[in-house]
């Protein structure tokens, strides 16, 4: 049965009504810990520093005082996760209600005694992790069992196992529920909660994309998210103070993270909102494969504004996702699309960043990319499907029509500084420069994606040791693709990492539209300070 058609303009709608300025100013202002919890506690540091080193004793002292601490910050009460747990294994909110009519206070303390420390009121920093153990090689699974031996296992999720899009829908709507009943250790929890990631760039952004929902949906306060880096690039967690990978000593480096996502300030982040159109044709929709990140949406009607140059179908299907970092469309995202199948297919052999990264340098040049200059057809050299890339500069509702230059292979919309594990391709601009080009130094809450271009492999390579700058393009509020098939019936295109290949029809254009979600994320701010 065919999906219900939706107007293109009615989720444009739906994703773009603008918060109030109370909310608006809520989301500004981050929410502090409390006086009473301004540091880590010192008294495991003093039990050290005055024992018997030699023999142990003050480390283990120290170490057992701190996971009493960690657990008694950030453990729901008994209850609480007993509910949570009865709507994730029910797939029903209500379900947290009737477990606790049933049995109230009972659950899992005698499986694991620790349990017995939380207290029955709400903690001062509730706290929920979730880890990919498909990220950072075989470490997922390792941090995994650690995270519940620090803060318990009912509060630590496999991410392969319970979904962020389920975690959002039953156990933080169960919290919803019962807060709504009068439950004020429910409201707290609600209200206080944050979340803990332990992933690549991708994985990040999937929850920070579930958790998004809640607010599109019900004005809810967005949860702020702390990063463990365990992907390949890392480039979100890198902007953030929760540095490049998850160190060599990671069991200390666990507990230091808890402290930190339970504590440290949160920081604001720019999200955005991109939507596929693409003709409807039954081949290409059962060809298109599409990563977590983004979602079907079924049949729509586009709305031309005037900037479509190719033919428009009457009806068209359509998919969208978030991102937060880049969008890139060209021969960056068919290398990335490459490393996935392999990933996909043989996971043993990428065991961890630096085989990654070899891989990724291998697909770079069985994809051409350091032979362009080699190849005898100079129009496979750019992007030949892009019939049209427009933009919207900041407080401008008229799009402007930007050409592509020739040499360019690759297209990448940036928001955050680090791109490709920590390069910053757009270069620290002079002051000179930006006035010239129209420019404004770019931020990761400006409300501005940089766009620029890579050339062939040996420009890229200078860009990606910063020796020289990508090639400037445009910085917009709002960007439209124009693409259609032509000698390549294929566009590979990739958001955070997560790529995907996207089949073209030669008669009929294809739109990508971005934008900017009309609310901020929030990530807590790792940097030691």
């Amino acid at each position: 049965m065919r999906p219900r058609s939706r107007s293109f303009s009615e989720m444009s709608i739906s994703l773009s009504a603008a918060p109030s300025p109370a909310e608006r100013e809520a989301l500004r202002t981050p929410r502090s810990p409390p006086a009473s919890y301004a540091s880590p506690p010192l008294v495991g540091a003093l039990i050290e520093s005055l024992s018997f080193r030699s023999c142990g004793f003050g480390r283990a002292a120290s170490s057992a005082f701190e996971k009493e601490d960690l657990r008694l910050r950030a453990t729901l009460p008994q209850r609480l996760r007993d509910a949570v747990h009865a709507a994730l294994k029910a797939r029903d909110p209500s379900a947290g209600a009737f477990a606790l009519a049933e049995a109230p206070g009972v659950g899992g303390a005698a499986a694991n005694p620790w349990f017995a420390l939380a207290p029955e009121d709400a903690p001062e920093n509730p706290l929920v992790a979730f880890v990919n153990p498909r990220s950072g090689g075989r470490l997922g699974p390792v941090l995994k069992t650690r995270l519940q031996e620090l803060i318990g296992e009912d509060q630590v999720f496999d991410i392969t196992i319970v979904k962020p899009s389920e975690f959002v829908e039953y156990a933080l709507g169960c919290l919803e529920q019962l807060a709504d009943s009068g439950d004020h250790s429910a409201r707290s929890v609600r209200d206080n909660l944050r979340v803990m990631v332990a992933g690549g760039d991708g994985t990040v952004g999937w929850v920070l994309g579930c958790l998004g929902e809640l607010y599109v949906q019900n004005r809810e306060p967005v949860p702020p998210v702390a990063v463990i880096p365990l992907g390949t690039g890392n480039d979100l967690s890198r902007s953030f103070g929760w540095g490049a990978s998850f160190p060599f000593s990671w069991k200390a480096a666990a507990k230091r993270s808890l402290y930190k996502a339970i504590l440290g300030p949160v920081s604001c982040l720019d999200s955005w909102h991109v939507v596929v159109s693409m003709p409807e044709e039954k081949e290409e929709e059962q060809e298109l494969n599409l990563p977590h990140s983004l979602r079907h949406l079924g049949e729509c009607t586009f709305y031309d504004d005037g900037t479509a140059e190719g033919e428009l179908p009457e009806t068209i299907l359509c998919f969208d996702g978030v991102f937060y970092n880049y969008f890139s469309i060209g021969m960056d995202a068919q290398v990335a699309y490459g490393f996935h199948q392999l990933r996909d297919e043989k996971p043993f052999l990428a065991s961890g960043p630096l085989s990654n990264k070899l891989i990724y340098a291998g697909y770079t040049c069985k994809q051409g990319w350091f032979f362009t200059q080699c190849i005898s057809d100079p129009e496979l050299r750019g992007l030949t499907n892009i019939i049209r890339l427009s933009v919207k500069k900041m407080d401008s509702s008229e799009w402007e029509h930007i050409p592509v230059p020739s040499s360019v292979r690759a297209i990448v919309a940036l928001n955050l500084h680090n791109y490709a594990s920590g390069r910053n391709p757009w270069g620290t601009l002079k002051p000179e420069y930006l006035e010239k080009k129209g420019f404004v130094e770019a931020q990761s809450d400006d409300g501005l994606l940089e766009i620029f271009g890579l050339k062939q492999g040996w420009h890229a390579s200078l860009v990606m040791v910063e020796l020289i700058s990508a090639k400037h393009i445009a910085q917009a509020a709002a960007i439209r693709l124009e693409i259609k098939g032509g000698q390549w019936r294929d566009a590979y295109m990739q958001m955070d990492g997560e790529p995907w290949k996207q089949p073209l029809n030669a008669e009929y254009s294809t739109f990508v539209d971005i934008k900017r979600v009309p609310y901020r994320s929030l990530i807590i701010n790792g940097a030691d300070r």
